[in-house]
């Protein structure tokens, strides 16, 4: 298999677990940065250029940070435009990182979340509060990634301040549940081709409510219940996510799920749970490869026992990734 990983930096902890997973099982791989790729769309040949040669491609993996979703997003299109298969999608990468949007679709699916409100003017402010049972409540930017841009209001003063702040910014913010119970823990789980491969529980740092390893949290293995395993497997379902880290609250009336991430990190899940999480992610790779070439040979197979007249099959026009200037 010939696998390009987009990735910002080959150095990256996720980037060369990746790498070197893949190779040790006798694969090709080539780390792109989605920046430096340049997206040309015509009629009939939609194509990617880069200034140095790029590989043939069997499959790419995406690894796009939020800070370049945008820009990232077009690439993965034009991938798929191009008849290369993605694991991870450009839809589902979009769903995953809007938390409004992820919200709505997992509660239209009855899998639980907190309590969840987007407003938009000052007005609404007090209603909205009511909703999420009063403050402490949660403030989060709809775009963001490892606790960046989730903060919490002790206040309906300090909520008013943050929300009003936010808008003059123009950025759209949800405001969320606090949830007393969890104490500044959660669950992550690696959900890979449908099925849990490692869970952590990680703990927020003394004065601290975010869990992010990022922002000091402690991550610990731990053996999922059966529920937990049922609602990250269903989450990352309703996301059309191949590959996810799924983060839930631990609450009495069961798990909650408080995000999606289309490119979890690996670093601490491996550590803390002891599995090889990037070597489940390229077996899982060449599954899914394996399995698009079988229903694209069938639909061949289907198409010439439907055609009356036996025909030469033209050459390949597929687009190709094209190097130089």
């Amino acid at each position: 298999m010939r696998l390009l990983l987009l990735s910002r930096s080959a150095t990256l902890y996720s980037t060369s677990r990746l790498v070197l997973a893949a190779r040790s099982r006798g694969h090709q791989v080539s780390v792109v940065d989605p920046l430096d790729l340049r997206i040309v769309i015509s009629r009939g040949r939609p194509s990617l250029f880069l200034d140095r040669a790029v590989p043939r491609t069997d499959l790419v993996l995406p690894r796009i940070g939020a800070s370049i979703t945008n820009y990232g997003l077009a690439v993965v299109r034009q991938f798929d435009l191009m008849g290369i298969p993605v694991l991870n999608t450009a839809l589902a990468i979009a769903r995953s990182r809007d938390k409004l949007r992820a919200m709505q679709l997992l509660t239209k699916r009855n899998i639980d979340v907190p309590v969840t409100v987007c407003a938009r003017t000052p007005d609404s402010i007090e209603q909205a509060l009511a909703h999420v049972g009063g403050p402490p409540s949660i403030v989060k930017l709809q775009q963001g990634a490892q606790g960046i841009g989730t903060m919490i209001a002790e206040t309906p003063q300090a909520v008013t301040s943050l929300l009003e702040t936010l808008w003059a910014m123009g950025q759209d913010i949800v405001l969320q549940q606090y949830i007393a119970e969890a104490k500044g823990r959660d669950v992550r789980a690696i959900v890979v081709g449908g099925r849990v491969v490692a869970a952590m529980r990680r703990q927020a740092k003394a004065g601290e409510f975010r869990s992010n390893l990022h922002r000091g949290g402690l991550g610990l293995r731990v053996a999922l219940a059966p529920g937990y395993r049922r609602a990250a497997i269903a989450a990352t379902a309703v996301m059309g996510l191949e590959v996810a880290g799924v983060d839930m609250l631990e609450t009495r009336e069961g798990p909650k799920i408080l995000e999606i991430n289309s490119s979890p990190g690996l670093e601490g899940i491996e550590r803390a749970s002891g599995v090889d999480v990037a070597g489940a992610i390229v077996r899982h790779a060449e599954r899914f490869l394996e399995r698009r070439k079988h229903r694209k040979r069938s639909t061949l197979d289907e198409e010439r026992r439907r055609s009356p007249v036996r025909q030469t099959a033209p050459p390949s026009s597929r687009p190709r990734l094209t190097g130089g200037g």
